[in-house]
């Protein structure tokens, strides 16, 4: 087993080294000079833009800049905000939770629908749950986030009054923010309706967030759960007379959750990488809306340093999976 973590450690190497170039070159492709950006309808004098040209090193040559940029990343630095002065690491774990609670929140919502309604289409294969379940997941797949973020806006806080449009929390409720989940700082506060109004602030977030994943994830678990119950020790299950929920709960799902663990561990990364229109439309102060406003102002040291701590954070998520086959199936860790 420590050979077969070691292996999947040893690919993070080549795939650090292609993250920290395209991130480089990512926000530098982009049109629009940083400097002139953060002067704003100010303006600078050609000296004071020759000074501050210098003061972040633009004057130099591309591959120095990189070379000190690899350089600080190696020694834990990922710069310094050109517009908050604050450090990078700072400012991405301080908007961090807000981004894995409500992703957390989504992939849950997402693995308890999605699971039995594939195992439910594939048992009633060519039935009508099968027609209707299949169906909406690809409604839901091919459904444009924003525009259904927007219709459940529309429905939900704005005819109906049920749940608020934006943000995380009423701003009536001001604690402090020990965890950085609002769910259990909500519950730490002990103010009376904070949690409620934590978990309405979630509902739509979440709904919206989870639709592709729970359409992905209802669709593979009814193709994996279809090739598995084709096999001879499926027959030979039914044959003994077990009952048909333990021979598609047990004996056949535990063998179709490696594609779906796969794709699983692949929303999870999606999530993780900021669900920016999601965060954006609903104004929920994560790493998504973070860096969109970053790329907006030009902000290269906090675009390049999210980018890569975000593809750390889905290569990490990646690793767990693979350790999770080796659960799930002990022939994959001789491989």
């Amino acid at each position: 087993m420590f050979r077969f973590f070691l292996t999947r450690l040893l690919t993070f190497v080549p795939t650090f080294i292609g993250v920290t170039l395209i991130s480089f070159a990512f926000i530098r492709v982009l049109p629009g000079d940083p400097i002139i950006v953060m002067a704003g309808e100010r303006g600078l004098s050609e000296a004071r833009y020759q000074e501050l040209r210098e003061q972040f090193g633009f004057d130099q040559p591309l591959i120095v800049q990189f070379w000190d940029y690899l350089t600080g990343i190696l020694h834990g630095n990922l710069g310094m905000s050109y517009v908050t002065k604050k450090p990078v690491w700072d400012e991405f774990f301080a908007l961090f939770p807000a981004t894995v609670e409500l992703s957390l929140c989504a992939i849950v919502i997402a693995i308890c629908l999605g699971i039995p309604a594939g195992v439910i289409a594939a048992v009633n294969r060519g039935k009508f749950f099968d027609r209707a379940l299949m169906s909406t997941a690809l409604v839901g797949y091919s459904m444009p986030i924003f525009w259904w973020a927007l219709l459940l806006i529309i429905v939900f806080s704005g005819n109906l009054g049920w749940t608020p449009v934006s943000g995380r929390i009423d701003l009536l409720y001001y604690f402090p923010d020990a965890t950085g989940f609002m769910l259990i700082d909500s519950l730490l506060s002990g103010q009376k309706g904070a949690f409620a109004s934590a978990v309405e602030h979630l509902i739509l977030p979440s709904i919206v967030l989870a639709t592709i994943p729970l359409a992905v994830i209802a669709r593979q678990t009814r193709s994996a759960m279809l090739e598995v119950l084709g096999e001879d020790y499926i027959r030979t299950a039914r044959a003994k007379g077990l009952a048909p929920i333990r021979v598609s709960g047990l004996h056949a799902l535990r063998n179709a959750l490696i594609p779906v663990v796969t794709v699983i561990g692949l929303s999870v990364g999606v999530l993780l990488a900021g669900a920016i229109l999601t965060e954006t439309i609903f104004s929920w102060p994560g790493i998504g809306k973070w860096m969109v406003d970053s790329i907006y102002r030009r902000d290269y040291p906090v675009v390049q340093g999210g980018l890569l701590l975000i593809a750390g954070m889905v290569m990490i998520v990646n690793l767990i999976v693979d350790l999770l086959y080796g659960v799930i199936n002990p022939k994959i860790r001789k491989r």
